[in-house]
């Protein structure tokens, strides 16, 4: 779907970036999904961002002392995380694809991360070939964050019974990265996830 935005409209990218930098401007809190993380993790942790857009997730998580690799299919985006947060490590590519050792990074991630509705922007025919490309990423103990929001075309029940059917299991559901139980009827999805 991203991939089609970028097609019809070429300054999408352009203009997805401004966007966050006026939201920053305006002081607007863009490390919830960050501090997040940062409270799952030991320091020095190894953090895979699928969908990393511009690094605003995992720029955060490099400053706190992690060791990041953001992987986005938008090169405008990845170019403007390396741009603001040189000390991440960032790749274009598609996340139904990821073969992250066949780029020369072997070693398994702590956890992963997966904010900004990144599973929204997928075609519906790539959703269990992501879920199952991350996990052989993760370490056995390591756990996920995904998170987005309803009415965008991927139900919530969907999405738990393909991260399941991808050797998923839920750890813990959320209504907000803020840590705010998730219910029947909520219109967000924060799904910490564990191997199966």
């Amino acid at each position: 779907m991203w991939t089609r935005m970028i097609q019809e409209n070429p300054e999408h990218s352009i203009a997805y970036i401004q966007r966050f930098k006026d939201l920053a401007a305006q002081g607007m809190d863009l490390a919830g999904e960050a501090r997040l993380m940062d409270a799952m993790l030991s320091r020095g942790s190894r953090v895979l961002d699928a969908g990393c857009g511009t690094g605003r997730v995992s720029g955060f998580l490099v400053d706190a002392g992690h060791e990041v690799v953001g992987v986005d299919g938008d090169p405008a985006l990845i170019a403007e995380a390396e741009r603001t947060h040189p000390g991440g490590r960032w790749l274009v590519g598609d996340l139904a694809e990821l073969d992250l050792p066949a780029r020369g990074i072997a070693d398994p991630f702590d956890a992963i991360v997966s904010a900004g509705n990144v599973m929204t922007f997928l075609a519906p025919s790539t959703r269990g070939a992501v879920l199952e490309r991350l996990r052989a990423h993760l370490r056995p103990a390591g756990r996920a964050a995904i998170g987005f929001g309803a009415g965008r075309g991927y139900e919530f029940d969907e999405f738990l019974a393909d991260a399941r059917t991808a050797g998923w299991e839920p750890d813990l559901l959320l209504s907000t990265w803020d840590l705010r139980p998730f219910a029947p009827g909520s219109d967000f999805l924060v799904a910490v996830l564990r191997h199966g």
